[in-house]
């Protein structure tokens, strides 16, 4: 029985977990490298085993960090079965689409690039086509449900358990047989920061063998909650007094929902102005809410009575969808008193940059960050101070109010890693998904001896 390590390891992004137990070759998430070009010239290279000879995907959800290399498998020869929960294989097909589409669009717009220079230029691949990217869903078999088993083959089973990082996300339990012996084998997944009430909060099983589990916020604590929505109200209504536009980089899946539940109920309890207007400009966010809409199996006890009493928790009256490109162009015409929220969360692509392009020289303006951003991405960069950044090849200057409010994560803190680890209560821990910092302060945390941060391409006999 071995376990072998091919992403997200001393790092956040990318993660892809091997493990070949009772005869059987079980890839835990393929995911994507996200940050500058390095990182996206390692998408590119060779996953460190053969993609045709994995059985089984087994996905915990559908962050493209954790799915958006599946084209690239499939590409390279994977023919076996993908299982995940019926919202992530939703989830999943939207952002695999959407990751297809920026990939041929960024190499259509370098292309012209080359051209108006006269050849002069990189010239740009996309990773993978839509093509590709539909291929991935002849992949997807059997739909997982929170709690019961599935036997993968009469000496395997997984069991996924509600992680409450996004809609559909798990935490991937692996029951493997061996020469008579049983090991019990747990893959976090993302785990959720607890008491939203958008989602459940994480449950893992108890006392496994092995525990593979995130360390993203592993090093600090996050702040309480309520004074984090308030900050956020604050924000808003600070850039509306200087006549200002707000700009919130925005994660499609579960952080657009999270933000217009707050928005919603910011404007019913009078913190935020009665016709507020907001823009959720961003086609994939704006599926992903109607996708949310059809799943109650993940809600949180405040968002299932809300759906219960005929209330639309992500509906406000000043919220408008811009789903097509020429409305996206219209929001340019805008020069105060409304709220944009637009992907990527992280900067590194999307309808985000037009608007950074556009307000974040602008001193009356806002920029808002709700969630982890990766080391060379925009977005950590501005986070971090930098007075100039560069943004289609223009350099812009920093003037906006930053913002930086990270309760709002969807991911657990130092403490509920803590408390998600001892309920496991593993013999054996790994740590990934997270800065080198924030695993070796966990890992003194916990303070056990069989505790590993495991190198990329590293494998471990269980």
């Amino acid at each position: 029985m071995k376990l072998s390590f091919h992403g997200a390891d001393r790092g956040v992004t990318g993660s892809c977990h091997l493990l070949e137990a009772a005869g059987r070759k079980i890839l835990v998430d393929c995911g994507l490298y996200q940050g500058g070009r390095r990182i996206e010239e390692e998408n590119a290279q060779e996953f460190g085993f053969a993609a045709r000879d994995i059985d089984f995907v087994l996905l915990t959800h559908a962050h493209l960090d954790h799915c958006g290399r599946l084209p690239l498998l499939v590409q390279r020869g994977f023919g076996g079965e993908i299982v995940a929960t019926a919202a992530s294989r939703e989830l999943a097909r939207l952002v695999l689409i959407d990751a297809a589409h920026l990939q041929e669009e960024e190499a259509r717009f370098h292309a012209r690039l080359r051209e108006k220079r006269g050849g002069q230029g990189e010239t740009i691949a996309p990773l993978y086509t839509l093509l590709d990217a539909m291929d991935v869903f002849d992949r997807f078999g059997r739909v997982a449900a929170y709690g019961r088993a599935i036997d993968l083959s009469p000496d395997l089973r997984a069991t996924f358990f509600d992680a409450g990082h996004i809609l559909g996300s798990a935490s991937v339990l692996v029951e493997a047989r061996e020469k008579g012996e049983t090991r019990r084998i747990l893959f976090s997944g993302d785990l959720g920061n607890s008491g939203r009430p958008l989602l459940r909060d994480p449950v893992p099983p108890r006392d496994v063998d092995v525990a593979i589990m995130e360390t993203t916020y592993g090093d600090r604590l996050h702040r309480p909650f309520a004074a984090s929505v308030e900050e956020f109200y604050q924000a808003i209504n600070g850039a509306f007094q200087r006549g200002g536009v707000v700009i919130v980089p925005t994660f499609a899946l579960e952080r657009a929902q999270d933000l217009l539940f707050y928005l919603r109920e910011g404007v019913e309890r009078n913190k935020l102005p009665p016709s507020l207007p907001v823009f959720l400009d961003s086609p994939m966010a704006i599926s992903a809410t109607e996708i949310f809409r059809k799943h109650p199996e993940g809600y949180g006890e405040e968002t299932a009575r809300l759906f219960a009493e005929h209330v639309d928790p992500f509906g406000l009256p000043g919220l408008r969808f811009t789903r097509e490109k020429a409305e996206s162009m219209a929001l340019n015409n805008l020069r105060g008193g409304a709220v944009i929220l637009a992907g990527s969360g992280m900067c590194t692509g999307g309808r985000v940059r037009h608007h950074l392009l556009r307000h974040l020289d602008r001193a009356d303006s806002s920029v808002i960050f709700v969630g982890f951003a990766a080391q060379g991405t925009l977005a950590r960069q501005i986070i971090d101070g930098a007075r100039q950044v560069t943004i289609f090849g223009e350099n812009i200057a920093v003037r906006a109010h930053i913002h930086t409010i990270n309760g709002f994560s969807a991911h657990a803190d130092q403490a509920e890693l803590l408390a998600w680890r001892a309920h496991a209560n593993p013999r054996r821990t790994f740590l990934v998904h997270g800065e080198e910092t924030a695993m070796q302060a966990l890992k003194e945390k916990i303070g056990a001896a069989e505790v590993i941060l495991p190198e990329l391409g590293q494998g471990f006999e269980l």
